[in-house]
């Protein structure tokens, strides 16, 4: 099938300066083999949009480590001391965001919409230069769409059109960033046959997917 392609060629469509989605919660559900190849190629000054960096012995983690990302869009970065050092050193910029309002604005940039009001952050760092708008008494942060030139996604099982099944908590934010990107991977744990997966459980069609990779476990 045209859509299954090797690691190395979907690392290759990872350009200089472009903006990515990886999907993920600390590396649970992130597609390891193909952050594995990203850091094979040391391509650089990428933005990485992304609900945390993960570990640095794993996943974006491993990226990070390597000083891939000129801009990290992320919700906390806690997990992984070398995000810290290259954010207080400036090497890094690191634009923190609370975790619904990314996913928000992720499936806003899928949906193409312009942007939304949020109270989350009133008072706080997170408003400091937002527009805002007080509606029925209320003020709100004006917030607008995350997109992506490729994104990069994970499941446990892909069939042979794209159509994905995401195991528990390894769906996390896989099926938003599958629809705000440019490009979509897939890297799949196990590979299946069209109709293989019962149409009830697919969690991301397979229209959204351009590429599929075969990965391992992570």
């Amino acid at each position: 099938m045209a859509k299954i392609i090797s690691l190395k060629d979907a690392a290759l469509m990872v350009k200089e300066g472009m903006t990515i989605m990886v999907g993920g919660f600390q590396g649970v559900g992130t597609p390891t083999s193909i952050t594995d190849e990203l850091v094979k190629t040391n391509i650089k000054n990428l933005t990485l949009i992304c609900t945390d960096t993960s570990f640095p012995h794993i996943g974006v983690g491993k990226m990070v480590v390597n000083k891939q990302f000129k801009k990290i869009i992320a919700t906390h970065v806690g997990l992984n001391r070398e995000t810290g050092n290259q954010m207080n050193s400036g090497e890094t910029e690191v634009v923190l965001i609370p975790q619904g309002t990314m996913a928000e604005r992720i499936r806003q940039g899928g949906a193409g919409l312009g942007g939304f009001y949020t109270p989350t952050g009133i008072g706080t760092e997170v408003a400091n230069g937002k527009e805002t708008k007080t509606i029925d008494g209320k003020e709100y942060i004006l917030e607008f769409p995350l997109h992506a030139d490729v994104a990069l996604i994970k499941g446990a099982i892909v069939d042979k059109k794209g159509n994905v099944y995401y195991n528990g908590s390894t769906r996390n934010f896989n099926p938003l960033m599958a629809t705000a990107a440019d490009i979509v991977i897939v890297e799949a744990e196990k590979l299946v046959e069209i109709g293989e997966i019962d149409p009830n459980v697919v969690m991301t069609p397979g229209l959204f997917i351009d590429y599929i990779v075969i990965g391992g476990h992570s």
